[in-house]
């Protein structure tokens, strides 16, 4: 019952709030309509009040104005102030009077443009009025400019002065911001707004970095050769100041916003990049591409620009774009390659030029420390080798390959070109052996310039090849030293001819009457052996001992030659015995003398004269009846006897028939032959002049 009665006191109280509502809603629905009434009433009350809006727009513009008022009537007085100002470098205060110059105008143009927009007569009055003022903006710009322009010297001497001028600016991009925010909303922006003198300040600055890159080149290829390296130091100099000042300097006068150290780096990283690509359209010489190269690609990251310690860690060098592309650094190295061929080729011939010059000099050659004679080739053609290698070095590991590979290529036709004019040496001389003075002297040091040769090539392959890389020119290096080895072989052989030409007469005297009955040619012929050997001394070691060894043996064979030339027969036992025991002597003197011009050689000389001593047994033997068995022995030794050369000897020995000839001949040719496998073929240089055996014939 309680709960009934509850619910039934809720619905009371609901139904009488719902009518009371219902009151209120009659009473609002009866005051609009006299509200409404009342407004059609009073529409031409409003329009009457017109009169009232423009007198309240106008009484805002006369407002602005009075509040002006000042500054309107004073606008003369205040631009000649400001003049005054900026030309004494107050540029603080200067812009201050300018920005209340400007907000006067503004103001006035804003009310002006608020009344009547359209109505320009009334806005170029004012601008009129306020137009000294645009020149003294200018003028203060102009201040500030210079200032800019020269901001890396006067952060050093006046840095207040580059605040200032940075005050100022921020001071009008805060303008400009306002400017444009009204702009958005009214419509309405003053004349010479926005002046986003923030946007000027850095393209001054863009253009006085070019201009400071572009202005270092003080020299021209003309007045000097060294305009290139000179150029680029001077620009490594400038950079690298500038960019220290403005991170320890100009970094403080700047807001942090500005971020005006990585601005700069950026500057004066595209200028470079313009100018090094100027640069590098230029018609260069090859070396300065090099020089070029080594800069963009060495200098500019190094710890000498922008690698220095004092730089970092705000300049990474590793983030820093090329200078030059790819594609430039490869035109420029293949016009360098080309270049240094052609310039290879011509130093190289113009230094053997100069080389044959000296040959036929009525002076002894230069000797070395160790006193063998030596002309400058080698080391002139491996000072220009050196000197392009250091400098591809400097570009980096690749070209300096390509160079090694470059000048050893050249070096190989190079030493053809060395060998023929040896030969041709050699030929003109044999057309007069008096000329040139010195030919021995100089045939010595080119045979010594081989060995040099020899050595440089692997001194220089040593320190710029890498061990990686020695597979590709084993074959090139192969053929260099067959060439020297033949230059040298043939020097050795030119001057060995040399001596047994002179020696020429006393060799005809061998094996002759003269020679039986007391000659001293083999006497003459080492002495003059040795004379010339005082000479050779001077010959490097390598080939030295080759041609001592030469020497020995061609004394030999001619020796031998002799006794088979048939100069001589023998008529009687003691003539044999004289003749052969002149034989051992002359042996016994021609291996003193070998073992003295080998002394230090390690070489084992006497085997050579042991022929002529076989050769001798041969003759001084007694018993005819032997001598099958004495020929035999001396074949065994030396296997390359031919028949002819048996028939010689026993013509010589005088006391062999003709018969006894051919059956040596024949049962020698029967018998086996076993050579010693150690044994140089000495026999088979040496012809028989007529043949008296007609088996011979064969």
């Amino acid at each position: 019952k309680a709960a009934i009665q509850s619910q039934l006191d809720g619905v009371r109280t609901g139904l009488s709030q719902l009518h009371n509502a219902l009151n209120d809603v009659k009473d609002i629905q009866q005051s609009l309509v006299d509200v409404n009434k009342d407004w059609r009433q009073s529409i031409n009350t409003i329009e009457n009040l017109k009169d009232v809006k423009d007198a309240v727009v106008q009484h805002s513009q006369l407002a602005a104005a009075v509040e002006n008022l000042k500054n309107i009537f004073s606008v003369p007085e205040i631009v000649r102030e400001t003049h005054d100002l900026i030309e004494r470098g107050e540029l603080l205060q200067a812009h201050r009077k300018l920005m209340d110059l400007e907000c006067s105008r503004d103001n006035l143009m804003y009310e002006q443009y608020r009344m009547d927009s359209k109505n320009t007569h009334d806005m170029n009055l004012i601008h009129t009025y306020f137009g000294d003022m645009q020149k003294l903006s200018e003028e203060l710009a102009k201040q500030l400019w210079m200032v800019v322009q020269r901001s890396l010297v006067t952060v050093r001497r006046d840095p207040t002065l580059l605040v200032s001028v940075v005050r100022i600016i921020e001071r009008e991009e805060k303008i400009d911001r306002r400017m444009l925010d009204r702009k958005k909303q009214t419509g309405f922006i003053p004349p010479g707004r926005p002046k986003k003198w923030k946007e000027k300040m850095f393209n001054i600055l863009e253009r006085t970095v070019s201009t400071r890159i572009e202005g270092t080149q003080a020299d021209t290829r003309e007045s000097d050769k060294m305009w290139l390296v000179r150029h680029l130091e001077i620009i490594r100099k400038y950079v690298l100041d500038d960019l220290l000042v403005a991170k320890t300097l100009l970094d403080q006068c700047f807001p942090p916003h500005y971020d005006i150290f990585n601005r700069l780096l950026n500057m004066y990283h595209q200028a470079l990049a313009t100018r090094m690509q100027e640069l590098a359209a230029e018609d260069l010489e090859a070396n300065e591409i090099v020089s070029l190269l080594t800069w963009v690609l060495n200098t500019y990251t190094s710890a000498e620009m922008m690698g220095n310690s004092e730089l970092s860690p705000e300049v990474d060098v590793n983030s820093l774009d090329a200078l030059i592309s790819q594609n430039v650094v490869d035109q420029l190295l293949s016009k360098y390659m080309s270049t240094l061929t052609s310039n290879i080729i011509g130093w190289l011939r113009k230094a053997l030029e100069t080389d044959k010059k000296d040959w036929i000099k009525e002076t002894e050659p230069e000797a070395d420390q160790d006193g063998y004679y030596q002309t400058t080739l080698p080391a002139i053609v491996f000072q220009m080798f050196e000197q392009n290698l250091q400098v591809a070095a400097q570009i980096n590991e690749d070209l300096k390959t390509k160079v090694l590979v470059l000048c050893l290529q050249q070096m190989n036709s190079f030493l053809t070109r060395y060998k023929d004019e040896a030969q041709l040496y050699k030929e003109d001389h044999l057309k007069n052996r008096q000329y040139p003075q010195c030919y021995v002297q100089y045939m010595i040091a080119v045979i010594n310039n081989c060995q040099t040769f020899k050595e440089s090539i692997i001194s220089l392959k040593r320190k710029y090849l890498k061990s990686d890389m020695e597979d590709t020119l084993s074959i090139s290096h192969a053929n260099m030293d067959a060439t020297l080895d033949i230059i040298a072989k043939e020097g050795c052989s030119s001057l060995l001819d040399e001596v047994f030409m002179d020696l020429e007469p006393h060799l005809n005297e061998l094996m002759t009457k003269k020679w039986l009955m007391g000659s001293n040619a083999v006497g003459t012929i080492c002495v003059t052996v040795e004379d010339y050997f005082n000479d050779f001394a001077k010959i490097k070691k390598p080939y030295k001992k080759t041609m001592t060894l030469e020497a020995h043996r061609r004394v030999v064979v001619e020796y031998i030659r002799a006794i088979m030339l048939k100069r001589i027969s023998f008529k009687n036992a003691e003539e044999r015995k004289e003749g052969a025991e002149r034989m051992i002597k002359e042996a016994e003197q021609f291996r003193f003398l070998f073992k003295k011009l080998a002394a230090g050689s390690g070489e084992d000389t006497e085997g050579l004269c042991d022929i002529i001593e076989a050769i001798a047994e041969v003759i001084k033997l007694t018993d005819p009846s032997l001598l099958y068995l004495e020929v035999s022995t001396l074949v065994s030794k030396y296997p390359d006897i031919r028949d002819d050369h048996i028939a010689a000897l026993l013509t010589v020995r005088g006391d062999a028939s003709r018969d006894m000839k051919q059956t040596i001949i024949e049962t020698l040719d029967q018998g086996p032959s076993q050579p010693n496998p150690n044994y140089v073929p000495i026999f088979k240089e040496i012809t028989v002049p007529t043949l008296t055996v007609p088996k011979l014939l064969k």
